[in-house]
C-alpha cells in the first residue's frame, strides 16, 4: 500500500488536515490587513502573492515569518484597478496595456513560452525579496484548468520543488487532462482535496467541510479583504464575498469548531518539506 500525504508529515492516514489558504495578498493594502489578521489570529495557516500587484512589496515584508507561496498571476480581472506583467510579452497585454481581464481572454492570446516567462519572473522576484516559498497556486484558475498551460505549472513546482494547489479528483476527471497523474509523474506533491466555489459563503463550505470531513489533506481558500474605501473603489461587484472571507478568517467559534471536530490545521510548507526530502 502508497504511503499517504498525511502519513508522510507523520499523521495517521485516516487524519483529518486541513489548509486554510489566504489568496490575493498584495492585490491591495486592505487586502494585507485582512489576510494577516486571518493567519496571526484565526484561522489561516498560509497565503500567497500577487507579485505583479502594487500591494506585493508590502506582503512581502508583512508575511516575512508566515507561510507564502506564490499566487501566480496572469490576469486582472478590475475594469479600473489594473496590473501588468512584470515581463511585458505582447501577448500577455490587453488593449490597454495591462493584463488580459479574464481567462478565456488571456487562453486565447497567450503564447506558453511567455506565460512561463513571467510566471518564472513572478517566482524569482518572491525570492529576490527574500519569500520563502511554500507552494504554487493560480490566479482564477488559469494555469490549473487548461491542459495547454498546465504542464507549465507542473514544470515550474518540479525545478522550484514546490507542492501545487490541485483541482479535487472529481474536478480533474472532469477537466480531462489527467492533472493529477501529471503531477505524481513529475514527483509534485498536491494537497488531497480542494473545497471552495466562487460566490458560494465560505462559512457554508466550512459548514459542508464540517459535516463529514474526509481524511487526508484538504485546502479551503479565503480572499478577505477590510472593508472600506479602498475595497470599495475597485471592487464594485463582488466586494461582499472578500469582507465576509474577512471576517471568517477570524472567527473564533468556527476555529473552537475546527478544533472539537479534531480537525488539524496545518500549512503548505510541511507538504513542501516532505516532497523536498523524498
Amino acid at each position: 500500500m502508497s504511503t499517504t500525504l498525511a502519513e508522510r508529515l507523520g499523521h495517521a492516514p485516516d487524519a483529518r488536515l486541513l489548509i486554510v489558504n489566504c489568496d490575493d495578498i498584495g492585490s491591495s493594502h486592505a487586502a494585507n490587513t485582512a489576510s494577516e489578521a486571518a493567519m496571526r489570529a484565526g484561522i489561516a495557516t498560509s497565503a500567497t502573492l500577487m507579485v505583479p500587484c502594487p500591494w506585493a512589496r508590502e506582503a512581502a515584508e508583512r508575511f516575512h515569518d508566515l507561510d507564502v507561496g506564490i499566487h501566480l498571476t496572469l490576469t486582472s480581472e478590475y475594469p479600473t484597478y489594473r496590473w501588468r506583467s512584470l515581463t511585458g510579452a505582447p501577448s500577455l497585454r490587453d488593449a490597454q496595456g495591462y493584463m488580459p481581464r479574464t481567462a478565456d481572454e488571456l487562453w486565447k492570446q497567450a503564447d506558453p513560452v511567455d506565460v512561463e516567462a513571467e510566471c518564472r519572473a513572478q517566482i524569482d522576484q518572491a525570492l529576490a525579496w527574500g519569500v520563502d516559498i511554500t507552494h504554487l497556486d493560480n490566479h482564477m484558475g488559469t494555469l490549473q484548468v487548461n491542459a495547454a498551460l498546465f504542464p507549465i505549472y507542473v514544470k515550474l513546482a518540479r525545478e522550484y520543488q514546490l507542492p501545487l494547489r490541485m483541482a479535487g479528483a472529481t474536478a480533474d476527471e472532469r477537466l480531462g487532462f489527467h492533472g493529477r497523474r501529471q503531477c505524481d509523474e513529475a514527483g509534485v506533491f498536491y494537497p488531497d482535496h480542494f473545497s471552495f466555489q466562487w460566490g458560494t459563503p465560505t462559512a457554508q463550505v466550512f459548514d459542508r467541510y464540517l459535516e463529514s470531513p474526509r481524511a487526508g489533506i484538504t485546502e479551503v481558500i479565503l480572499h478577505p479583504v477590510e472593508e472600506g474605501p479602498e475595497l470599495a473603489a475597485y471592487d464594485k461587484t463582488e466586494s461582499w464575498i472578500r469582507t465576509h472571507d474577512a471576517r471568517v478568517g477570524v472567527d473564533e467559534s468556527l476555529k473552537a469548531r475546527l478544533d472539537a471536530a479534531g480537525i488539524k490545521r496545518v500549512s503548505f510548507r510541511r507538504i513542501r518539506d516532505a516532497m523536498r526530502a523524498s
